[in-house]
């Protein structure tokens, strides 16, 4: 996973993203990927998630 973390306590799933990183443009170049799961991913038996953060590129927080 990028910039992806994860707890369970509970029943309760908790993510957390830090929206100010970022890993480059997605393969088409019309996003700036934030954090991914990069596929589904087992988070407990049975349990999967599958996370894509990104921002349009030329939006206002898109880095230059």
């Amino acid at each position: 996973m990028k910039n992806i973390e994860y707890k369970v306590e509970n029943g309760t799933l908790t993510l957390k993203v830090d929206l100010s990183k970022s890993y480059g443009p997605s393969r088409t170049g019309k996003t700036t990927i934030i954090a991914s799961t990069e596929g589904n991913q087992a988070i407990e038996p049975g349990v999967f998630v599958g996370l894509n953060v990104y921002r349009k590129s030329g939006s206002y927080f898109a880095e230059e």
